[in-house]
């Protein structure tokens, strides 16, 4: 009895022995790994800055009616509010990730004892699959934010850690907005709103079961799961998270059926999506966000920017310019050439893919000529490009005629026009060209991309609003934007600057000038300008001079007047900054651009305000707040939370007066007459109060056309890249008038007629047009307005009845145009 009550006292003695050694080990051990913890998470980031997260997110521009123009981002995010995510987007991504997300406190302990037991399972079987893991949303929310992509046991501490304190400070919904925002998904987009948007170009709420399902596949491996490089992949994975779906209880068995039964359905947004044509229009907004904000404003700031266009008047502008430069190349420069030529005779659709085409030009399609007959060739047209990037494999083929060829008279050959001979003389197999499908009895036609170029700009004058611009025929062929970009002589369309000047101080319409040959003289040379195609009509009213664009009238108005003047108004108007007071330069000698000519025509057209031109309505930051807005005018009132009787609020203009309102209004009804008299009588059948202004440099380099309504100014300009003439009769009255006609047509169609408003105070009084005193009845008697205190003469009086010769100052360093309008002897024409 005592031996066996001895033994169980040792056993006890030896049990208590091993359990304090093992207390102390124990003591040991946790002490070891509180320090070891302690010291880790010692110097963990402050999870505190997740509360002032602003994750880069992309800028959106949109048109003046809220259409998409174009997007910039280094991380194509869009940052949506977790009250935006829908349910069941919300239910895929804790199925996929975090089935327990509510429910835990930053680490599942169940999963990691899952990890745990699978990951030994697979070492001791021998195993190289990759280890599995346990991390919770919270945990991923650590790591993206605050932690490195390091795989260590070091840095899985800190993550856990992270999460327990993250789960403190914050809800779980906010963790969960954090999460959804951050998470790259592939194809350059980041965030659930970003990647819906890039995938399947749809709003987040406009998500289908599938559509959710694969987006929440993504973030694990994007690589993995290309929705065409690894279809069958992505279709597993997301047929995996559906499933969890319905053991989580979030979709009922058969919608999970009928969804794993559909394909991917990725539809990659491509650039067509944006507003149609806008190219130009968003490249300059970019380019004024740049300077205002900067770079990274741009492409990380998430900004909201209104833009002034107008996406139907842009569309407009486009056909109107094309129209016109196609027309011109077709009748002057003849056929160039295929665009490149390929190989026919094996399957010609992979080569003829590799070719690029217009893509702003959609009418147009590559061809490849396949055959040539005695009236007819067939061609194979360019196949579409699947989604997935693969050359589509259906083959179409069409035949173009003579009809369709029959703008053709010339073809180019060594730099010299020479006649063709029918349709082989023309086509050849192997050549790859441009064909639109124009129906009808012409059916196919041969295109070009036309050799000169051009621009249109349309504006409101009363605001400075661009409502549309064209900066060429195609924004993919060359990006130079010829309306803001490309300084060209204005010729003419200078003129309204010089009679503006001089109306402005004490001129009337119906003073009359000497329009007579003139001489001046510089370093030795004699200047000797002259009217386009040459004579003069002896004493003329300034109406008759600015109506038939007389240049002898425009120089001795100019030297009359001092040129100091005249350089001051056009810096005054904004035509330039700093204008040399060179006679030469009344003719329009100068270089500007057609921005600034169409802001400067906008300051006549609204009565002698200023304009500062915009391309920018209102720019938002990512909060939705206001940082900047283009309409600064005043209105006291316009906020008042109700009406109690009080005025209706008036908006107070505060922009400068540059110009007497009179003197805008005696400018504008002489530039009336340039379209119903003058050298735009093309533009008289548009039925309408229209005024405005031809431009033609030297040898016909350039060709202008500048006009205006009450509430629309449209500029057009065109000429080659490389200044040279375009030949003889290509004037702005027959080129660049048509374009404007065209356009302007089209874009008043449903506007109601506005006459141009008389300031009050001004006298209308019957004179003879050419002689510009009181009328006596007849043919030639029109009404002109007079400012109080003038009146037409009684007699004649006429300026520059003397023999003029000046010396004008060397203007060689000026400009070589300039010069060269010197030599040439003609400076501006019309």
């Amino acid at each position: 009895m005592r031996r066996g009550a001895d033994e169980r006292d040792d056993m006890l003695r030896l049990l208590g022995y091993f359990f304090g050694i093992g207390a102390v080990l124990f003591l040991l051990v946790a002490g070891g790994v509180v320090i070891y913890v302690g010291d880790l998470t010692k110097d963990l980031p402050d999870y505190e800055v997740l509360a002032r997260y602003e994750p880069p997110v992309m800028t959106r521009i949109h048109s003046a009616d809220g259409q998409l123009m174009g997007e910039f981002a280094k991380e194509r995010r869009l940052y949506i509010p977790i009250q935006a995510v829908p349910d069941r987007v919300k239910a895929a991504f804790l199925s996929a990730e975090d089935k327990n997300f509510y429910t835990h406190h930053g680490v599942d302990p169940v999963a990691l004892t899952r990890a745990v037991v699978t990951n030994a399972e697979n070492i001791l079987s021998g195993s190289d699959r990759r280890m599995v893991g346990a991390s919770t949303i919270t945990q991923q929310v650590a790591k993206n934010f605050l932690l490195t992509n390091e795989r260590s046991i070091d840095r899985k501490i800190k993550e856990a850690v992270l999460s327990f304190r993250i789960e403190q400070a914050y809800s779980k919904d906010r963790i969960l907005e954090l999460y959804l925002n951050e998470i790259f998904f592939g194809a350059g987009s980041y965030g659930i709103a970003g990647a819906a948007l890039t995938y399947f170009g749809k709003s987040v709420n406009e998500l289908n079961l599938q559509e959710a399902a694969y987006l929440a596949a993504l973030p694990k491996a994007p690589n993995n799961y290309h929705p065409f490089d690894d279809t069958d992949a992505a279709i597993a994975r997301r047929n995996w998270i559906i499933d969890r779906m319905v053991e989580n209880g979030y979709v009922t068995p058969d919608e999970a059926e009928v969804a794993k039964a559909k394909g991917l359905g990725v539809n990659f947004r491509r650039s067509g999506d944006y507003v149609f044509a806008s190219e130009y229009f968003t490249e300059e907004v970019r380019k004024e966000i740049v300077s205002r904000y900067g770079e990274d404003a741009l492409k990380e700031g998430g900004l909201s920017v209104r833009s002034t266009l107008d996406p139907h008047l842009q569309v407009l502008a486009r056909k109107a310019l094309q129209d016109g430069l196609i027309q011109f190349d077709r009748q002057h420069d003849g056929y160039r050439g295929p665009v490149t030529t390929i190989d026919a005779s094996g399957d010609w659709g992979e080569p003829l893919a590799d070719v690029d085409r217009l893509s702003d030009v959609p009418e147009w399609n590559l061809a490849v000529v396949l055959s040539v007959g005695d009236g007819s060739a067939q061609l194979g047209l360019r196949p579409d490009r699947e989604i997935s990037g693969a050359v589509a494999p259906e083959r179409e083929k069409v035949e173009i005629t003579g009809a369709g060829l029959g703008w053709i008279e010339t073809k180019v050959v060594d730099g010299k026009r020479v006649k063709v001979n029918g349709i082989g003389d023309v086509l050849h197999v192997g050549d790859v060209v441009y064909v639109e499908d124009k129906g009808g009895d012409t059916g196919w036609e041969l295109q070009q991309v036309p050799e000169v170029s051009g621009a249109l700009i349309s504006m409101d004058p009363n605001t400075g609003r661009v409502l549309a611009m064209v900066g060429g025929f195609s924004y993919d062929e060359s990006q130079f934007n010829r309306a803001t970009q490309a300084y060209r002589q204005p010729g003419s369309a200078f003129k309204p600057f010089v009679y503006a000047a001089a109306l402005d101080n004490g001129y009337t319409p119906a003073s009359v000038v000497m329009d007579a040959p003139i001489q001046l003289v510089s370093g030795g040379q004699v200047w000797e300008p002259k009217n386009y195609g040459g004579g003069h009509a002896g004493p003329s009213t300034l109406r008759l001079g600015i109506e038939r664009s007389r240049n002898l009238m425009t120089v001795r108005l100019a030297n009359d007047m001092g040129m100091q003047l005249v350089a001051e108004y056009a810096e005054r108007f904004g035509v330039y900054d700093d204008m040399p007071p060179l006679l030469a330069m009344s003719l329009g000698s100068g270089e500007t651009t057609v921005l600034r000519m169409v802001s400067a025509y906008s300051v006549m057209a609204n009565g002698g305000r200023s304009i500062e031109p915009s391309f920018i309505d209102r720019i938002q930051d990512r909060y939705g707040r206001t940082i900047y807005k283009h309409d600064q005018r005043i209105c006291e009132g316009c906020n008042a939370s109700q009406w109690l009787g009080q005025e209706e609020p008036e908006l107070i203009d505060n922009r400068e007066q540059v110009l007497d309102p009179m003197t805008a209004y005696q400018i504008t009804s002489m530039m009336e007459g340039v379209v119903q008299r003058g050298t735009a009588t093309i533009l008289r059948d548009l039925g309408r109060p229209l005024a405005g202004k031809t431009g033609t440099t030297n040898d016909e380099k350039d060709a202008w056309f500048v006009g205006f309504t009450p509430n629309m100014v449209t500029g057009v300009y065109i000429g080659y890249d490389t200044p040279k003439p375009m030949g003889r009769g290509s004037t702005g009255g027959h080129l660049a008038a048509p374009v404007f006609k065209q356009f302007m047509r089209e874009a008043l169609k449903d506007a109601p007629i506005a006459d141009f408003r008389l300031p009050e105070g001004m006298n209308v009084v019957e004179i003879d047009r050419k002689t510009g005193m009181r009328s006596q009845g007849g043919a030639d008697t029109i009404l002109e307005a007079f400012k109080p205190g003038t009146g037409p003469a009684d007699s004649y009086q006429v300026i520059g009845m003397e023999t003029v010769s000046v010396e004008m100052e060397d203007v060689r360093k000026i400009s070589p145009r300039v010069e060269e309008a010197i030599q040439s002897g003609q400076g501006g024409l019309f």
